[in-house]
């Protein structure tokens, strides 16, 4: 082991999008950066998260479009799905984006080591890897991701046929049945891809709901749509026990107290993930935790001055944008900045069909904190370009602050959701009131259009939907 450097630079620990991120934004501020990341650069998201997952939904989403094709007089025929030539072009993205962020790190000169990092003594890190040496810095930003969850089903972890997300994503063979345990985001996502490429999906959830932190009304109608498309739905449902079979598991679900048994090909266990941070030893650093999470104050700093915290492994609210925002205030404070982290505006995405988006508050949180609000909706029935993309299925739905007239939620169940939301965001962050958002011309048309619409609901003088008089009050 080499003697411990000097205690200069700032080192960060994770290549994720906290982690690079972080790095980048050290570097533009002067900082000698030295990154460490033990398996691949762009962590989960980029490698066996979000970016497999959405290149999977493509593919998905063209198979849909074959089908759906004869309804609007263009009469395809869907041959077969080439499911390694579906995985080839999920490799062939991943591998630009991370090519990437390889350059990108490259450019800005930081120091990557491929290695694994634990703390020995607070400020100080033991390195293991290509380089086996102890370091030592002022300034240190973790980054360290988050792991999938098992949960302690009898059989579950046994079973050779129950895979998790990532082992979802590289499946070498395709399977024609498929039980999904969790219905939360990654559940729904991978059980719309599987189900549009031609896999028998059943979906076992224990809450009486999918999507909890999600609203609930747009998660039912969305649930609602997935049914329709074929997706089997056990709400309330709790797995009982996983068994192997000659061909596949057997899965013993219970539901008001009767037992029943899905067979499957495969088991998809997608009932959350972790903050990942052992490995890390956290405590030698003189780290607090709570719960597996590594505790920040909104500036992402730990109880240690000089040692900060970002993305799944300090965090609740596990998504790669918030990484990258947390990462790019622990960067600019380790610089003498004074940034602060404002969580109330991050928007949540469902890549399902259609997706679903959301920021700010939801009902539910509305009326468990006792806030006054108007709530506005539209649905797209009654907008022209979703009628024209999906034949109209969704809406959007507003929270306006009965008081001042302020946004306080924006949620969307449409094509392209994910990327409607950020006009809510840019709303709900520069504290935007709904006639802010009505002064704003829309272009026609759009499914933007939709948003303005549900915001003229909630103040009571829509145009392109009825309301009864007193409508839209909550």
């Amino acid at each position: 082991m080499d003697r411990p450097s000097e205690g200069r630079g700032l080192i960060v620990v994770g290549g994720g999008p906290g982690g690079y991120v972080a790095a980048i934004r050290a570097a533009q501020l002067g900082a000698a950066v030295t990154l460490i990341e033990r398996e691949r650069l762009g962590g989960t998201c980029l490698n066996v998260g979000c970016i497999p997952t959405k290149a999977l939904l493509r593919c998905a989403g063209l198979a849909r479009s074959a089908r759906e094709g004869a309804g609007r007089g263009i009469h395809m025929t869907l041959d077969r799905v080439a499911w390694e030539e579906v995985l080839d072009y999920q490799r062939w993205v991943v591998k630009r984006l991370v090519d990437g962020v390889s350059a990108l790190l490259k450019k800005n000169q930081v120091e990557v080591i491929r290695g694994t990092a634990s703390f020995i003594k607070p400020k100080t890190l033991k390195i293991t890897g290509e380089k086996n040496e102890i370091r030592e810095a002022d300034r240190i930003i973790l980054a360290t991701g988050s792991a999938p969850v098992v949960p302690p089903v009898p059989g579950l972890k046994e079973s050779r046929y129950v895979m998790d997300s990532t082992g979802a994503l590289s499946v070498q063979r395709f399977p024609e049945t498929m039980v999904v345990i969790g219905g939360g985001v990654i559940g729904v996502e991978l059980a719309c891809a599987f189900q549009a490429l031609g896999c028998h999906v059943t979906i076992v959830e224990a809450l009486p709901r999918l999507l909890p932190s999600m609203d609930g009304e747009l998660a039912g109608m969305l649930a609602a749509g997935l049914e329709r498309q074929g997706i089997k739905i056990l709400l309330g449902c709790r797995v009982v026990r996983v068994a192997d079979g000659p061909e596949g598991a057997r899965v013993t679900v219970e539901r008001a107290g009767t037992e029943e048994v899905l067979s499957a090909d495969k088991v998809l266990c997608a009932v959350g993930r972790r903050p990942c941070s052992e490995g890390l030893d956290p405590e030698a650093g003189g780290l607090l935790r709570e719960r597996g999470r590594i505790l920040t104050d909104n500036r992402q700093q730990t109880n240690i001055p000089g040692v900060y915290a970002v993305g799944d492994c300090a965090g609740e609210i596990m998504l790669a944008h918030t990484a990258s925002a947390q990462g790019e205030i622990a960067a600019e404070n380790a610089m003498g900045g004074q940034a602060v982290y404002h969580p109330a505006c991050v928007p949540s995405g469902v890549y399902a069909f259609p997706e679903l988006a959301g920021t700010g508050l939801t009902e539910e949180q509305a009326k468990e904190r006792n806030i006054p609000f108007r709530v506005g909706r539209f649905p797209l029935s009654a907008n022209g370009r979703a009628l024209i993309a999906n034949g109209g299925e969704g809406m959007v739905k507003v929270l306006v602050g009965e008081e001042l007239g302020e946004l306080l939620g924006v949620h969307i169940l449409a094509p392209n959701a994910t990327e409607l939301i950020a006009e809510g965001v840019s709303a709900i962050s520069m504290e935007g009131l709904a006639d802010d958002l009505i002064a704003a011309v829309h272009g026609h048309p759009t499914l933007s259009e939709a948003v303005r619409e549900a915001v003229l609901a909630a103040e009571g003088r829509p145009i392109h939907t009825f309301l009864k008089p007193k409508g839209g009050k909550s």
